[in-house]
């Protein structure tokens, strides 16, 4: 799930302690209390993440012949086939999913809080006007603001979306099922293990066709964080450590960005934001 969050645990036991997964109490997730503090108002970290995305998945179609939904394409996968996105973790965030939509016959929001995975399906037949923000930034790219066969933007994510709910650890026996996908603020923001971090990144890249685009995004030095009155496990990463975790999935050159804290922190308790743009080989 995307696991940003208001609010940070203010104690130095939480730095010790060690909190996997299966641990963590994913169903008590405060969905409302998350939107209105991540969400609400499209801050400048998210506006810079989505311009990256935007130009990567724009780039990366504008050099393929037809589109997903338009008379006449023979879509753009790589087998020619529909093209399936998957958002991993969606959590409560619909921009990653907002991204994806141009191209996509059909989308996954897969993730594993039942709350989170109510909010989303409320969210299929009409999503809210905040989300508004973050379309009109994508909406700079043509891609985004001639949707195929002039859709609306919210009937074309209402009848491409569905919400699946399931574990990121399951998603090996789906390897290579998705024509693109994104992953933020999910596989260093579940655990404070390293090795599940490392793990969640190797799930969702195998869960990518050969060549297919993806975008991720991770908290930077995160330390853990409250939502409502839980609090989430996280693992601290840098920049090197998310190359590291990604690059031996990836063909060619990846991009990874810092964004640091533009307009301040998101909340106590982590360095900035790191996003990672690429293809996935087929390793």
């Amino acid at each position: 799930m995307d696991l940003r969050s208001p609010d940070v645990a203010d104690g130095k036991s939480r730095e010790v302690q060690q909190e996997l997964n299966a641990e963590a109490s994913w169903d008590l997730f405060d969905s409302a209390a998350y939107v209105d503090r991540n969400y609400r108002f499209l801050r400048s970290d998210d506006a810079q993440i989505l311009h990256m995305v935007r130009d990567h998945f724009s780039d990366y179609f504008r050099e393929r012949p037809g589109r997903s939904g338009e008379a006449g394409a023979t879509g753009t996968g790589r087998s020619g086939g529909p093209v399936l996105g998957i958002d991993v973790g969606a959590g409560a965030n619909l921009y990653p999913a907002l991204s994806m939509l141009p191209w996509c016959d059909a989308i996954t929001l897969f993730e594993r809080s039942a709350a989170n995975v109510e909010y989303l399906e409320g969210q299929r037949p009409h999503y809210d006007a905040h989300w508004n923000d973050f379309w009109d930034v994508l909406c700079e790219e043509d891609a985004y603001r001639d949707l195929p066969g002039d859709e609306e933007p919210r009937a074309r994510f209402r009848r491409t979306v569905e919400v699946q709910q399931g574990d990121l650890f399951s998603l090996d026996r789906y390897r290579g099922r998705w024509s693109m996908g994104t992953m933020f603020f999910v596989a260093e923001s579940m655990s404070t293990s390293h090795q599940e971090f490392e793990t969640g990144v190797e799930r969702f890249m195998h869960a990518l066709a050969p060549g297919a685009p993806f975008a991720a995004a991770f908290m930077e030095g995160s330390r853990g964080y409250k939502v409502g009155e839980q609090f989430f496990p996280a693992c601290s990463v840098t920049a090197a450590e998310v190359r590291d975790s990604v690059v031996p999935y990836a063909e060619g050159d990846v991009r990874i960005a810092s964004i640091g804290m533009p307009g301040g922190a998101l909340r106590p308790g982590y360095e900035g934001m790191i996003v990672a743009c690429g293809r996935r080989n087929s390793a």
